[in-house]
Formats: C-alpha cells, sequence, structure tokens
C-alpha cells in the first residue's frame, strides 16, 4: 500500500470536505436503518423517514427532478415566515405526529383519520409532478401519495358537494408565521385555507401527498399531508392539512381574500394571464439560470383542459 505524505498530496486527490460529510451521513444512516427492529404496519413514522412507494411512470414527467437540498431549503410556506429560507430553518417547530384529518361536510361517511391510517388506506404511488411558482420559479419533484379521488369516493359526498376545502393546521405556537410579529405575513388569513371544485379534486392527476423523493414529507413541505394540483400555481396545494370540508359554495381561499386582484380561485398556470406586477409566460427552474416558456397548465393541458372547456380562463383566473 502507497502512503503518501501531505507534501506529496495534490490538491486535486483531496476529497471534497462536504461530499465527506454527505458520505458520512449516508453511511451513518445507512447503519442505522440495518440496526433498527422492523417496523409494524401501524407504527408511526416521522418527517424524513424512508417511504416507499411504487413509481407510476404515466404520471412521470421527463424532466430532470430538482435536487432534494433545493426542494427542502427554498420553499414558500408563510407559516413559517415570508422569506425562502425560513420553513428550513423554522419547522423543527412543527410536531406532525400525532396528526388527524377531519373529513367532513356533504359527505355521507365522515370521518376523523389519524394520519398514519389515511396514509396506509390505499397504495402509495411514486409521481414526478413539475411544480410552478406564481412568483416565476418552478421545480420538477417526485412525490409520493395516492389519488384524492380515492379518498373523496370513500367518503361519499351528497349531491350536495360543489367543492372541497382545505385547511391548514392553527396553531402559532408550532406556526411562527401565524404570531403577530416580523414573520407574520400580515395580509392572510389564519387559518389558510385553499379549495378545488370537486370535479377538479376528483381528477387522476391531484395527488393526497405524504412524502416526497423516497420520503416522508419534511415539515418544511407540508407534513404530514398535503395536496398537490400539478397544473395549478404552487399555492393552491395546501399543507399541513387538518380538515377536508365537502361544501355547496365555491370557498373563500386565502388568497383570495387577501388580494383577490391577484390570486383568483382556479389559479391555473397560464402564460397568457399575467400577474399585475410580473410576466408569467417564462420562468426559472430551480438549479438553472436560463429563463424557460411556461407551458399551459403547466404541462397537463392535454390531461385538464376539459375541465374548463367554455370558461374565460382571463375572467376566471
Amino acid at each position: 500500500m502507497l502512503i503518501k505524505r501531505a507534501p506529496d498530496i495534490k490538491s486535486s486527490e483531496i476529497t471534497d470536505f462536504q461530499f465527506y460529510l454527505d458520505r458520512r451521513s449516508f453511511l451513518i444512516g445507512m447503519a442505522a436503518m440495518a440496526l433498527a427492529p422492523a417496523r409494524s404496519a401501524t407504527a408511526a413514522v416521522s418527517a424524513g423517514e424512508p417511504l416507499k412507494a411504487k413509481r407510476k411512470e404515466k404520471f412521470a414527467v421527463q424532466d430532470a427532478p430538482t435536487t432534494l437540498k433545493s426542494i427542502t431549503t427554498y420553499n414558500n410556506f408563510y407559516e413559517f415566515g415570508v422569506n425562502k429560507d425560513d420553513p428550513s430553518r423554522l419547522a423543527h417547530t412543527l410536531k406532525p405526529r400525532p396528526w388527524t384529518i377531519q373529513v367532513d361536510g356533504h359527505v355521507a361517511r365522515p370521518k376523523k383519520y389519524d394520519v398514519e391510517e389515511l396514509m396506509r388506506l390505499f397504495p402509495l404511488e411514486e409521481r414526478v409532478y413539475r411544480l410552478r411558482c406564481v412568483e416565476g420559479w418552478s421545480m420538477v419533484i417526485p412525490w409520493i401519495g395516492y389519488p384524492l379521488a380515492s379518498l373523496i369516493k370513500r367518503a361519499q359526498p351528497t349531491s350536495k358537494a360543489k367543492f372541497v376545502e382545505f385547511t391548514t393546521l392553527l396553531d402559532p405556537a408550532q406556526f411562527p408565521g401565524q404570531r403577530k410579529g416580523l414573520l407574520n405575513f400580515s395580509s392572510l388569513e389564519w387559518p389558510y385555507v385553499e379549495g378545488l371544485r370537486l370535479d377538479e379534486a376528483l381528477h387522476p392527476l391531484t395527488l393526497l401527498t405524504f412524502g416526497l423523493y423516497g420520503q416522508v414529507l419534511p415539515n418544511q413541505n407540508g407534513a404530514p399531508v398535503r395536496v398537490v394540483v400539478p397544473w395549478k400555481y404552487g399555492f393552491k396545494s395546501a399543507k399541513s392539512i387538518v380538515r377536508i370540508r365537502f361544501v355547496s359554495e365555491q370557498p373563500k381561499t386565502a388568497w383570495e381574500k387577501a388580494t383577490p386582484s391577484e390570486y383568483g380561485f382556479y389559479s391555473n398556470v397560464n402564460p397568457a394571464v399575467d400577474h399585475p406586477r410580473w410576466t408569467q409566460a417564462t420562468e426559472r427552474r430551480i438549479g438553472e439560470f436560463r429563463r424557460r416558456q411556461t407551458l399551459m397548465f403547466n404541462g397537463y393541458a392535454d390531461q385538464v383542459a376539459s375541465l374548463y372547456t367554455g370558461m374565460d380562463l382571463k375572467k376566471h383566473y
């Protein structure tokens, strides 16, 4: 074995320190997993733990996924603050277990679910979706969940159900952005509320989501359960959901109440309809410097355009 002394070692032969740390963390994690006892089917899981799911190629775009580091450190989640790094810095305050989700409203089978029970109701799928932010940046994320339609059909909506309303947890102790002060975004009314038309919620693309990149949802990405609606701007995909309610009237959503001239109920990705303060015609994929053309319905027009036949998409923005 050849042993080199320090003066003889070229700088190009030295392992990058960050690579060393990443590899060391990976090996430690693998060792811990190997030594850990087998998890029972009903055992609780924590944010960031491995989460297995079968890849659904039918719902996987061909774009290269955004790095896990970017996905987990560059976020809009105003419950933690208004800056993009606030969620990753402050999300440790969220306690995603235990957690319950109330499914009620105009349904024949209302029920309060524990998140572990909800996660295991149907087989989990991995779907690689584009995510387009209204501010002009985008990502490609391997999400893990199952069609929201599966849960909706289980709840059995009545004829009065026309819309689905999603409510995020209200708890200033866990969400510093909900407190009065510098982190609070005063234009938003808490709790955060979002909504979809029932046919949008039933669409096969709409995903009830529990994980990303092969792991349980990190806190900053909406743990323990969120919805992902890939043809709409990112803020429509409600995070940290505690209630799914079926209603007869169109819900008044958080951003719609805060700034109705800028954020409409539908908020479909539409490069022909600019935000009042910036263009929506182009976007910047996180990790890239060049801007790219924004696709109608975020590239999902073939699947969802029929939902809006006959609608004026400039009026119903």
